[in-house]
């Protein structure tokens, strides 16, 4: 993730968490009157009253899952076991924190009549959550096809509320992915394995000439990169950024 300026420093309140995954919870905060983002941009967020040290610092780098036509400002991540992860979790509702941005330029083109292809992993959906949502929103006519990779059904982000989205945009699809069959609690009933040429080809007409978005772990986007060229994708159509640490 890049920043290109330094905006102004936001002090907003905690609304609302809720668990949306196994081990993934989203935050919703005010969103300041002035505030304003496009689709697949981030924040960073700050916890300045941190209790405990964490080695990483008290400031997280987090997608905005929320759409730029929703009232309120929403950031997802998996829960792991850090000082900052665990007050953000327990934290009050109505607390402040700090939030700085909006930075990056992950974002979908204005004008571009090609098939966009979204692939994600894990919760490196959020910034594909907020492009999906705010399509729908002004009725854009990009042709996106999302496919998106999960160990189990109960491990994946906004999955069913992305595929309902399908019922109001005829020019999305939505597919979803399992890696994993054993360990789950959910039963699944679509695709299955790691995505791969097979499964692109699959889904994605006209491969050669789409625009590829790719986002999740590093090791999962390096490999999609490699994959993507190696059945003659340029470099130049594939948009990348990995997700560390989430």
């Amino acid at each position: 993730m890049g920043k290109l300026n330094t905006p102004p420093i936001y002090h907003v309140a905690l609304r609302k968490r809720e668990e949306i995954a196994k081990e993934t919870m989203a935050f919703y905060f005010d969103r300041p009157a002035d505030f304003t983002f496009t689709a697949g941009q981030f924040i960073d967020l700050s916890l300045p009253n941190l209790s405990t040290s964490d080695p990483e610092g008290h400031t997280r780098a987090l997608t905005l899952a929320s759409a730029p036509s929703e009232q309120q400002l929403m950031v997802a991540t998996r829960i792991r076991d850090t000082a900052f992860k665990r007050m953000l979790a327990e934290m009050p509702l109505e607390t402040t924190i700090n939030i700085e941005g909006p930075f990056g330029q992950f974002t979908l083109p204005s004008e571009d009549s090609r098939t966009i292809v979204l692939l994600a992993g894990g919760i490196g959906i959020t910034p594909f959550r907020s492009m999906l949502v705010e399509t729908v929103h002004h009725k854009l006519s990009h042709h996106l096809i999302l496919i998106y990779s999960n160990r189990h059904p109960e491990d994946a982000a906004f999955l069913y509320e992305l595929a309902t989205l399908q019922k109001e945009n005829n020019h999305f699809t939505c597919i979803g992915t399992m890696t994993s069959q054993n360990g789950g609690t959910e039963t699944w009933e679509g695709e299955t394995g790691r995505i791969d040429h097979v499964m692109l080809r699959k889904y994605v007409k006209k491969t050669e000439t789409a625009l590829y978005y790719v986002v999740g772990p590093p090791a999962m986007v390096d490999g999609l990169r490699k994959m993507l060229e190696s059945i003659g994708i340029p470099k130049t159509s594939i948009r990348s950024e990995e997700f560390m640490g989430y």
